[in-house]
């Protein structure tokens, strides 16, 4: 697909997804209100716009990754980014945002003349930047098949999982998977360590026998086993703690809203967000083992039978 594309939002996810882009021989017209993130995404070859209006009136297709709802419902509708585009735009949201607001933000861009699909993304900073991300879209056929080639300059694999606010629902059952798994290893571990077996161990039974999972052999909570784990870098973050208690959060609305009794889910989303708040608002998700850990630590010893 050839044409212009806006990105607002050049932060550490939309800044290597825009550089991904104009590395891929595509014209990126970028915009963020933080300055430091423009220099870097000019640096790697982004045109740098004054606004969001004034990129998306220039392109074919508008892209944004915000850091909320509120943001992007903001963006369309009171600061004129649908009105500043031309008519039949395609607008990509790649925000990780409520269904509701999907759902709202793709009825704005579709009563202001144009085309929508919202696309979150599964990856990470890390991701982003190799352009490995997995999208989950919702939005027409139609929609899904003109942002497919622009989604494989970004990532390796773009699912279309149903209509408007699909995407985001995919999103958030996910990740909301990814956080309970992520609790599950981290308690085994503790408990691994009070029964006296090493991490080692544990990992080399678990990661080739039903406890196989992504959050033990890709992200595993603890140091040592998976080198490239955040684990073994203080914990700092592919996927921050606080961006699991925002999507977990997500989750639980959506559990409430639907009147779902899930237990896990709710509960792992009170567990990241008293995390995220204290100390783990700059490590990884993984971190969460030490609460864990100081939570048997304090607990009173059981006795035995």
């Amino acid at each position: 697909m050839t044409g212009v594309i806006a990105f607002i939002g050049l932060g550490h996810m939309g800044g290597p997804m825009a550089a991904n882009l104009a590395a891929a021989g595509h014209r990126v017209l970028g915009f963020d209100l933080v300055p430091h993130a423009r220099a870097a995404a000019s640096a790697a070859g982004v045109e740098i716009a004054d606004s969001a209006a004034t990129a998306a009136a220039g392109a074919d297709v508008v892209i944004t990754m915000l850091p909320a709802g509120r943001h992007v419902l903001a963006l369309y509708r009171d600061e004129g980014l649908l009105a500043a585009a031309r008519p039949g735009t395609l607008f990509i949201d790649c925000s990780t945002i409520d269904v509701a607001d999907a759902r709202t933000a793709h009825e704005l861009a579709v009563a202001a003349g144009h085309r929508a699909l919202d696309a979150p993304v599964s990856g990470g900073v890390v991701g982003a930047e190799a352009a490995t991300l997995t999208f989950m879209a919702g939005g027409g056929e139609a929609e899904f098949a003109r942002a497919e080639p622009l989604l494989a300059a970004t990532g390796k694999k773009a699912v279309h999982c149903g209509g408007a606010g699909a995407g985001q629902a995919a999103k958030i059952c996910n990740n909301m998977i990814l956080g309970i798994s992520m609790i599950a290893v981290s308690e085994a571990f503790v408990l691994g360590e009070s029964l006296g077996l090493s991490h080692q161990a544990l990992y080399d039974v678990a990661s080739t026998a039903s406890g196989q999972c992504w959050a033990l052999t890709t992200n595993c909570p603890v140091p040592g086993p998976v080198p490239a784990s955040p684990a073994n870098r203080e914990y700092r973050p592919g996927f921050a703690a606080p961006l699991m208690a925002k999507d977990l959060g997500l989750a639980a609305n959506a559990l409430r809203a639907g009147g779902i009794d899930a237990g896990l889910g709710l509960r792992a989303a009170d567990m990241y967000a008293a995390f995220a708040e204290a100390s783990g608002a700059a490590q990884d998700f993984s971190g969460i083992v030490h609460v864990l850990r100081d939570a048997a630590a304090r607990a009173p010893k059981g006795t035995t039978p």
